[in-house]
């Protein structure tokens, strides 16, 4: 092994945020979009949202064209990954050898983490202050012998997954919840629709919101009706407050979207 390929195999160690590292990835190294090949990327909500809308497909759409359904391990909870193109790399879909990324600006979550891995899905305040973050250890990757250097924290908002992160918390805390059952005891197939029609089909949720006696049999004030109505952001909190509930029992459903609607009137 050469002293390039020692640079490239980083140690799976435990990074933080203040941890340091060297890395930068351009149409200039060779390995350029390797690293968007033969991958496994589970999208997150608010990835789905962003990625339609900048394909001009509704939810459904790009769910039947773009993803793949699995069951998360250990939640039994349905979650969907990044459909691979049938060539011989099992190569990204939106990747193209020399332009790169074609949808860039608007590329999943775990793609912006890259070269890092995150290692707890929580990221509710204060739950993981430390973090927990690793090397995504790859041979092939030069992008560690280029001259950049940054915190883990400097990444992350230079990358963008600070928002991501934060607009996707309350998801992330309930596959984590989830996550913490006993086994034996599993969602109902009802609860694990409306885990799915939440997460990931929003334009599907927005009409059992509006287009069922949904709002019938909840009391949500106006303002919030009118917000969520036109903020697929702020209806995917909505869906996600409510879900908990659903999922969880820790209170009615009905009474959850309420305590929703009562807490955004407070803010």
């Amino acid at each position: 092994m050469n002293d390039s390929d020692k640079t490239a195999c980083i140690s799976p160690v435990r990074l933080g945020y203040g941890s340091q590292f060297t890395f930068k990835c351009h149409p200039g190294v060779s390995c350029f979009t390797q690293c968007c090949r033969g991958i496994n990327i589970i999208l997150t909500p608010y990835d789905i949202i962003q990625m339609k809308n900048r394909l001009g497909l509704s939810s459904h759409e790009f769910l039947a064209i773009y993803t793949e359904p699995h069951m998360l391990e250990k939640t039994d909870l349905p979650m969907v990954t990044l459909k691979l193109l049938d060539d011989e790399r099992e190569s990204c879909p939106f990747v193209k050898d020399k332009e790169g990324c074609i949808i860039y600006e608007d590329r999943p979550t775990s793609c912006r983490y890259y070269p890092l891995g995150v290692a707890t899905l929580q990221h509710k305040e204060g739950a993981d202050d430390d973090g927990f973050f690793f090397f995504i250890n790859e041979p092939h990757c030069k992008g560690f012998e280029e001259d950049a250097n940054w915190t883990v924290a400097e990444w992350r908002e230079d990358q963008g997954v600070d928002l991501r992160d934060e607009i996707n918390r309350e998801w992330t805390d309930l596959v984590v919840r989830k996550r913490s059952f006993p086994p034996n005891i599993k969602l109902t197939e009802k609860a694990k629709q409306m885990f799915f029609l939440v997460s990931y089909d929003i334009d599907k949720f927005k009409a059992f919101v509006f287009e069922s006696s949904f709002l019938k049999r909840v009391d949500v004030d106006e303002a919030t009706v009118e917000k969520i109505k036109n903020d697929e952001i702020e209806l995917l909190k909505f869906g996600l407050e409510w879900l908990k509930g659903v999922l969880f029992k820790q209170t009615d459903p009905e009474q959850q979207a309420a305590n929703f609607a009562n807490n955004e009137k407070s803010d």
